[in-house]
């Protein structure tokens, strides 16, 4: 069975049913081909307004449901992902340009959010807290309400469950303005999947929108946390508008993360890791490893057999072709790739692979002879581009790791773990990996990073309960105490 038809969605939104959209219609386009998908609605702020204002209403009788319910909700929509995985593939292959390999995973990654959100509805609901007085002292977790998400065009679809679910399982209603350029594996599919695995109407919908629909989300009375994923510059401004309404938001922002590799490491292995950490799915992956540092003992074969592996791998339609890369998202995000590049090249960095481009496939690209001032090091690029830069003593690899205003992820290759692991402590990120390379993500997992990379720990696991709840006070006494008044 079908789980998406493109008649269902043509030039709609969703709101418990597909609606129609007082801000236009776009279309959803393939990177890749330049084919059209199929239309999507777009929501303007009144679109945002209503939606609020229904999922505000519906969410009191979900939240007070019972968890059994709600956690069997969650898990039947785990099975639909799985059961259904092979056409959700195809959508995030077609609507995103990833190769089938990242697709898979990431369906995946869905599937696991659902199950580990549906755990999270019977987790203890609060505490008892000591009390000084003769009385019972509690903490109680309640939902917040209404939860806005924002989520980007490069994963959208483990960017937008990995809010979606564990808000619903803690009895929350959810407004999701995906991209405008990936609605189908962003939202509609997720809306989808839950309203087949029994997700009573009213508490999901999905708006895809420009900037309007996401200013009128962040302000809306009804949406009490927002859920940003997204570019750090584009995330203080969401920090900001949610700031001056009193709104809590968890950030997960940019990256431009470093991988190390010390003098002792494994340098085969070590090369086929920086390859991943930057050029899987284009570069276009937040945690993707933007900047190699490479100890000069070893960064000459280092460089030679980085560039070797960047001009072997192939470029072109995932969707068609038997390829490692596919395309980049548009025009705009290629363009930025390329100046950042040839303007490192111009600034006297030397091209040791790609550099290159046909209509919106990239070349992998490796970059020697870097400074720290040059843009593609010390700029997210979000781009297949690897600029490698060797360093002679470990203060100085903490040195250059750490003088990036972003702390997302960290990679650090050595033979030695537990000299890793100091190195680790003295480097600020919110993720590390020791021999391992930096794109890693696991539903159990917390997720989040600090400086310019967001604000902590916001997914995955425990940290989901901090993010989409409220914590109450309660105290009960036998009878009323009496008071000198």
């Amino acid at each position: 069975m079908t789980l998406l038809d493109t008649n269902d969605f043509d030039g709609r939104i969703y709101g418990g049913s597909w609606l129609e959209s007082r801000g236009g219609v776009a279309a959803i386009v393939e990177p890749a081909t330049g084919a059209e998908l199929g239309r999507t609605g777009v929501a303007d702020a009144e679109d945002v307004a209503r939606a609020c204002a229904a999922a505000a209403a519906a969410q009191r009788d979900w939240a007070g449901a019972g968890f059994e319910h709600r956690a069997a909700v969650l898990r039947r929509a785990g099975a639909l992902v799985e059961q259904h995985a092979e056409e959700l593939q195809r959508w995030v292959v077609r609507e995103t340009g990833a190769v089938p390999g990242l697709a898979e995973f990431a369906v995946g990654v869905a599937a696991q959010e659902c199950y580990e959100a549906a755990a999270l509805a019977s987790r203890p609901p609060g505490e008892i807290l000591p009390t000084a007085q003769p009385r019972l002292s509690l903490l109680r977790r309640v939902p917040v309400g209404v939860v806005g998400v924002i989520s980007p065009f490069n994963v959208p679809l483990i960017l937008s469950i990995r809010s979606v679910a564990p808000a619903l399982a803690l009895g929350n209603a959810v407004v999701l303005k995906p991209d405008l350029r990936t609605p189908v594996s962003g939202g509609f599919a997720i809306a989808r999947i839950l309203e087949n695995a029994g997700l009573p109407p009213g508490l999901l919908h999905v708006l895809p929108g420009g900037a309007e629909a996401g200013t009128a989300l962040i302000t809306d009375p009804h949406v009490r946390v927002v859920s940003f994923t997204g570019s750090t510059a584009t995330g203080r401004r969401v920090a900001e508008l949610a700031g001056q309404h009193l709104k809590r938001v968890h950030l997960e922002l940019g990256g431009n993360s470093a991988l190390i590799v010390m003098d002792d490491a494994d340098l085969e292995r070590a090369v086929s890791a920086g390859a991943w950490g930057s050029f899987l799915h284009q570069g276009q992956i937040c945690m993707t490893a933007g900047r190699h540092l490479v100890h000069e003992r070893v960064v000459g074969g280092y460089l030679d057999a980085l560039a070797a592996h960047a001009d072997a791998l192939p470029v072109g339609d995932p969707a068609s072709e038997q390829v490692a890369l596919g395309p980049l998202i548009d025009e705009a995000q290629r363009d930025k790739v390329h100046t950042l590049v040839m303007s490192t090249v111009d600034a006297g960095a030397k091209l040791a692979a790609g550099g290159t481009f046909q209509n919106l496939f990239y070349r992998p690209t490796v970059l020697a002879d870097v400074t720290q001032d040059m843009p593609a090091y010390a700029q997210e690029v979000f781009g297949p581009v690897a600029p490698v830069m060797p360093f002679a003593t470990e203060e100085e690899a903490v040195r250059l790791a750490a003088g990036s205003g972003y702390g997302l992820s960290l990679s650090i290759l050595t033979r030695d773990v537990m000299r890793g692991l100091a190195l680790a402590e003295r480097i600020p990120t919110g993720i590390v990996h020791v021999n391992d390379q930096t794109v890693n993500d696991e539903a159990v997992a917390p997720f989040g990073g600090v400086l310019d990379s967001g604000t902590g720990a916001r997914f995955g696991g425990a940290a989901n309960v901090d993010a989409f709840t409220e914590q109450r006070w309660i105290t009960l006494r036998g009878e009323i105490p009496a008071y000198p008044f």
